[in-house]
């Protein structure tokens, strides 16, 4: 909670555009008691979403994605203003977040609906299914970076799967979330999807609330400290956190691809992608080439005039971590053969590319969240894995080859929750393929069917149609039945495949 001079609490605060600095608009504080009234009231209303059942839902889901689609223009507006992001870019995170509210809404019935299992011979007087059921209020908090598209994964699937929500947004960005949350009250008059905004302790109240599991965007260190509250009442939780994404160029790759890739995927929203390119990792004979080509198509950004190549900082302290990561790089040995310290002015930070980087650099081991990428050589691609694998995250990665068997290969060897082939980002317009990390990155999966059973509970049903050969549950097994066991394990299970 914010406090004033003097000691009082404000119950509001204002946003602001990080291009000039000028405000937004207010939001509101909203406290602990403001938080738990809303998980109350989306609990009465989860009931009703839940029972609507799969066609219902659907209807509903698919005339919100139509209303927010109608006015696409005006939602990007909105996300560039408060992220500082060009129009262009938060046009296009618009376009992928309905692909995955589309796909959630019409694939969630072939996913979750209910199964007969196989019961196998010994049971074969059960009838076997299997079902999934909603959890009920679903807590998602949101990160600032993709106020829409990332925070959505948890909702369009969550939503579809049959819960209700309350969405507490980053408090840069709350305007996004009361954008769609005004769309959705145009097609529902029930509170399934709330929005409740504020700071940190807004964000620490919704997981305390009683909500029936977390969906969690944000930095590996808050991931841990939302894990911990949860753990107090054993809620669940699906965390998304932060990476340090490596990208491994081949000497066969495609040079001037690699290139383009690699400047899209570090510099593109100024850095400020979990799953951006901040290394890169190429083998010897085309190092030099590389850099060159990334160093050239990196000039041609701009930060200024009607059409700029990516924004000013949204979140303006993490300027001094991107300095920093530079300083050190440059300190052990490091070289900025593009920009370098100087590069960082306030939130506005010019593309920086660094070379022969040392590994323990906080450049290389820590993620910088800026328009800086390191570009290192290895002797080999073993070398290369090795590299991109040895941090504390494990959140995406991308290889360039021009072999698609060295490809595949690399690919099943990076610790990464998604890999991509000769090319970045390419998942994040897949709906049906589920994201997110492993160790330091996070746990749990949206999007797909994963991430649709993500936010459904499984529960397995077993019912005796007649009376079994063996009356094995019993306190009073008979000697006979009881030889029968014995004879048939070995038959069963002896030959050992």
């Amino acid at each position: 909670m914010t406090i004033l001079a003097g000691g009082d609490q404000a119950t509001t605060y204002p946003t602001h555009d990080p291009r000039d600095g000028s405000v937004i608009d207010s939001y509101a504080l909203e406290d602990a008691a403001q938080v738990t009234q809303r998980v109350t009231v989306a609990r009465d209303a989860a009931h009703w979403w839940a029972e609507l059942g799969f066609d219902g839902r659907r209807r509903v889901l698919l005339a919100w994605k139509g209303a927010i689609a109608r006015d696409a223009a005006s939602l990007a507006a909105v996300i560039s203003r408060e992220t500082g992001k060009p129009s262009g870019d938060a046009l296009l995170e618009v376009m992928l977040t309905l692909g995955h509210l589309d796909w959630a809404a019409k694939n969630a019935e072939r996913v979750l609906r209910t199964r007969r299992m196989k019961a196998g011979l010994i049971n074969y007087n059960q009838h076997a299914t299997l079902r999934y059921e909603p959890y009920g209020v679903v807590g998602v908090i949101g990160p600032w970076n993709y106020p829409l598209y990332t925070p959505m994964g948890s909702i369009s699937y969550a939503l579809s799967a049959g819960n209700a929500i309350v969405f507490k947004p980053s408090e840069l960005t709350p305007g996004t979330a009361r954008w769609i949350e005004a769309r959705w009250n145009e097609v529902c008059d029930r509170p399934v999807f709330q929005v409740a905004t504020g700071d940190r302790d807004t964000g620490a109240a919704l997981v305390r609330a009683g909500v029936d599991k977390v969906a969690f965007t944000g930095s590996t260190a808050s991931a841990k400290r939302v894990m911990a509250a949860c753990a107090e009442t054993l809620t669940p939780l699906v965390a998304e956190c932060g990476g340090k994404d490596a990208l491994i160029v081949a000497a066969d790759a495609d040079l001037d691809a690699a290139a383009d890739f690699v400047v899209f995927g570090a510099m593109g929203n100024a850095g400020q992608t979990c799953v951006g390119v901040e290394r890169v990792y190429a083998e010897r004979p085309v190092h030099e080439a590389l850099v060159a080509k990334i160093v050239e198509r990196a000039e041609r950004l701009r930060l200024d005039g009607d059409h700029p190549s990516y924004g000013p900082l949204t979140l303006g302290s993490q300027s001094e971590v991107i300095a920093g990561h530079v300083q050190d790089a440059v300190a052990r040995g490091g070289r900025a053969v593009m920009g370098g310290a100087e590069s960082v002015d306030g939130r506005r930070v010019s593309p920086v590319v660094l070379v022969d980087v040392p590994e323990d650099a906080d450049a290389v081991q820590q993620e910088t969240f800026g328009p800086t990428v390191v570009v290192n050589a290895v002797a080999n691609l073993d070398e290369a894995i090795a590299r991109a694998n040895d941090t504390a995250y494990g959140l995406g990665a991308a290889v360039f080859t021009r072999n698609a068997r060295t490809g595949e290969a690399v690919a099943a060897r990076l610790r990464a929750g998604v890999v991509t082939i000769n090319s970045v980002l390419g998942f994040a317009s897949i709906p049906s393929l589920p994201f997110g990390g492993v160790r330091g990155s996070g746990f749990g999966r949206i999007h797909g069917a994963d991430g649709l059973r993500e936010f459904a509970s499984p529960k397995s049903v077993a019912r005796q149609t007649r009376k079994a050969a063996l009356n094995l549950l019993t306190m009073h097994r008979s000697e006979r039945d009881m030889h029968l066991v014995a004879k048939m394990i070995p038959m069963l299970h002896g030959k050992g495949r």
